[in-house]
This record gives structure tokens, C-alpha cells and sequence, in this order.
């Protein structure tokens, strides 16, 4: 029976490092040539173990090249494919743009640095992996960029940032345009320093105005515990609340989010991850506990990204909570000032009334979004879903894949992504039941 005509169909194949039968030849011939040096290193130092789990796992891999093209774990081969020299760097995604492009760096001041880190944090991994017999030296070669590699490939750079760290402002030799108007007349949220002594206190009728306006509260402690007791305690005084942080699973993450604009909650504690990329329309007021303990969670570029995060409320307010006003608080409230003082300049000049944001619910927990504010629950398929033809264990890898995917997209607080690769896993893991 004739299901479907297709005029065209492209058949992509099963993994991205498919080759030439000549260049497969050559680099199995030079993988060969590489595990018999690293397997006689081994010996003369005596780490037989080392010397014969290399052998195996390298003839193992070699045989399924030769057999299937490919095999489990090819990347870290990429280098002989590639035909690349020893401690060259691997081809990337922009190696494909023209000469003309322009690279737009959003949060800079986090994604420098974590490119930075790359080369660094592969390194170690893999060097543990080579010292034990577990993979050739060539591993190494398929990594991250090197930052210098990196900043070699680019041609022309935004920054964008709201902090942007010292290597930005180097690098732009300290000019930088302003974006502090927003179309919708907001402003940036006031912010006062408030005594720590009493500070709970304050915070609960702080937290009870809010509530009475239908309105979210941030609150941001020093550490996991804090954020755990001072939810245990706001809970036996009748306050709603949740407290997020870096142990709370990731699908439960993406949920307290979308459960806090609803308003099943109306208070949300956390340690570091109130800052980039959180867009919470309904929160108001945001309070930061121990605002005068300098540290990495209480920088000016910490203290100001927490802030923002109260810009997107009509009623916008910060609270420091602090004994004294340090460097970074002072910095960040000049910083604030300064930017609401334009933008009520601005707003008054051009008869702007601020107007909340109207951001629909659907979009923390929905599929692919588009410009339009339009979004499909499921992406639509050329074919049937995959999962139909897969086995039991095949799904449960798929699902395992799928975890990982989402707790990266998480980590990088990418929700809507998240909770694509959500609504995947919960689908297959209906079908194994």
C-alpha cells in the first residue's frame, strides 16, 4: 500500500561526521599509528592497565568505523576526519558566516566570560580522559575555542548589556550607547536602603501591600539555606511562597515561574538565579537581603541586574536591606538614578504614560515562539513522530538525551526551551507506560 508520493525527499545522515571511503582509510591508518605510540607511552611508564583499556576501546571504535562509517563517542576523532594538524582548532558554525557578518553578544558580560571558561573546563575533563587510557590524545583536539581563537574569527561585535564587564569596555575603549527608553515608558524601579535589624519584618508588610495589589515579590538571600528557612518562615505566617535555587529540579524551576505569574504564589526566594533573562511583569517590589555584604552575589553588577528585574512593573521598587552603603550599592544606585531621571525626562517631553507590560502566561511553558506573540503548542512534523518506531530502550535514552538537553536549556534560563524539551519527555515517558 502507497502511503505518500514524495517528488523530493532528503535523508540526512545518522551522524554529523559522515565521509569519503578515501579519507575514512586515511584516518583510520593514522588513528592506528597514534594508539600504538600511546600504548607503548603507557607501558614504558608502566600503566599497563591504562595501555590495554586504550587498545581495546581504540580497535573497538576502529572496527565500528570500519564497518558502519561511524561509531559511539566519533568527535572525539574529529581531528584525523578533519585531516587537521595536532592542536589546531576545530571548525565551527562561523567559519560559515562571510567576512562581513556581525556577531550580537546579548548579556556579555556573562557569555564572554562563560566563553572564556570553555577551553579551560574541556580541557581538564579531557587530559583525566587521556591520562587513563580511556581516549587518545587526539580528544583534546575536539574542543571549545580558545578565546583568542575566538575573538579572531569575529569581524564586527555588539555587546550588549545592561552591566557590561571590564573586557567590553576595553575593548570599545570605554564608548558605549545608551538604551535606557523603553517603548512602553517605563522606569527604572526605585530603590531604598533600609536597617537589616528587623528586616523580616519589614519585608512581611512590605509583602502584604503587594498582595493586596495582585502584585509578585522577589526576594534574594545570601544562600540556599536562607532561601529554604525564610520561605519555611513566611509560610507559617500565612505568606504564599517558593524558594528557587540550583538544587530545585529543573522542570520544578520552570514551573514555580509560570506558578508565580499565575498568582498560585506570590513570593519567590532565591539565591543567583533572579537575575538575566527573567522577564516577570507582575513583580513589583524586589528585596535583597544582606545588600552590604560585598561578594561575587552582591557586585554592582549582581546588585543592578537584580533591580531590573522589579523594571518591568509600573510600581517598580527595590530594597537593600543594609547597615552601610557599599561601593557596589552606591554604583548601582547611581547608576538607577541616573537612568530613571532620563527616562522621566524623555516620558515628559513626549507625553509618555508608563503602561505595564502585557505578557501573555502562555508564553513561559508553550512550544516555539514567534515575533507575532503567536504560539503553537506543537510544532508541526513532516512525518510521523519518531517515538512510534523506537523501542522501549530507545525511548528511555531518548528521554535521557532529552533531560540534558533541557537542563542546559535551563542553566541558561532559556524557560520556553525548557519546557519544549518538557512536554517531550512527559509525552514518551506515556508511552513506556
Amino acid at each position: 500500500q502507497v502511503i505518500e508520493r514524495y517528488e523530493k525527499l532528503t535523508i540526512y545522515p545518522a551522524n554529523m561526521f559522515v565521509t569519503s571511503p578515501d579519507v575514512l582509510q586515511n584516518a583510520i591508518w593514522a588513528i592506528q599509528q597514534d594508539l600504538v605510540k600511546q600504548v607503548d607511552y603507557f607501558k614504558e611508564i608502566g600503566k599497563h592497565l591504562e595501555a590495554k583499556r586504550l587498545e581495546e576501546r581504540t580497535n573497538f571504535d576502529l572496527e565500528m568505523i570500519r564497518e558502519l562509517g561511524y561509531c559511539s563517542g566519533i568527535e572525539n576523532y574529529s581531528r584525523y576526519l578533519d585531516g587537521r594538524e595536532p592542536g589546531t582548532r576545530p571548525f565551527c558554525l562561523l567559519d560559515y558566516f562571510p567576512d562581513d557578518y556581525l556577531m550580537v553578544v546579548d548579556e556579555s558580560h556573562v557569555t564572554i566570560s562563560q566563553v572564556h571558561a570553555m577551553y579551560g573546563g574541556d580541557r581538564s575533563r579531557k587530559e583525566n580522559l587521556v591520562e587513563y587510557g580511556f581516549r587518545l590524545p587526539a580528544a583534546m583536539d575536539n574542543r571549545p575555542l580558545k578565546f583568542e581563537e575566538f575573538e579572531a574569527l569575529q569581524n564586527q561585535v555588539v555587546y550588549v548589556s545592561a552591566t557590561p564587564a571590564d573586557y567590553e569596555l576595553q575593548k570599545t575603549e570605554g564608548v558605549y550607547v545608551e538604551q535606557v527608553i523603553r517603548p512602553t515608558g517605563l522606569l527604572d524601579p526605585i530603590i531604598e536602603i533600609r536597617p537589616s535589624a528587623n528586616q523580616i519584618d519589614d519585608l512581611i508588610e512590605e509583602i502584604q501591600l503587594r498582595c493586596e495589589a495582585d502584585e509578585r515579590v522577589l526576594v534574594t538571600t545570601l544562600t540556599k539555606r536562607m532561601a529554604e528557612e525564610l520561605s519555611k518562615y513566611l509560610t507559617k505566617v500565612a505568606i504564599r511562597c517558593r524558594y528557587i535555587h540550583s538544587d530545585v529540579d529543573t522542570l520544578e524551576r520552570v514551573e514555580i515561574m509560570q506558578d508565580l505569574r499565575k498568582g498560585i504564589f506570590d513570593v519567590l526566594i532565591g539565591v543567583n538565579l533572579l537575575r538575566e533573562g527573567l522577564d516577570l511583569p507582575e513583580v513589583s517590589l524586589v528585596a535583597i537581603l544582606d545588600a552590604d555584604k560585598e561578594g561575587f552575589l552582591r557586585s554592582h553588577r549582581s546588585l543592578t541586574q537584580t533591580v531590573g528585574r522589579a523594571a518591568r512593573n509600573v510600581n517598580g521598587k527595590a530594597i537593600m536591606y543594609a547597615d552601610k552603603i557599599t561601593a557596589s550599592m552606591q554604583k548601582t544606585i547611581d547608576e538607577t538614578n541616573y537612568r530613571r531621571e532620563k527616562q522621566i525626562r524623555y516620558n515628559t517631553d513626549n507625553n509618555l504614560q508608563p503602561k505595564a507590560l502585557n505578557k501573555s502566561l502562555a508564553n513561559a511553558l508553550s512550544g516555539n515562539s514567534v515575533s507575532t506573540g503567536y504560539f503553537e503548542k506543537e510544532a508541526l512534523k513532516a512525518a510521523e513522530p519518531e517515538s512510534l518506531y523506537l523501542s522501549k530502550p530507545e525511548i528511555e535514552k531518548k528521554i535521557r538525551d532529552l533531560r540534558k538537553m533541557m537542563e542546559k536549556a535551563a542553566k541558561e534560563l532559556d524557560f520556553m526551551q525548557a519546557a519544549k524539551f518538557r512536554d517531550e519527555i512527559q509525552s514518551l515517558q506515556e508511552k513506556i507506560k
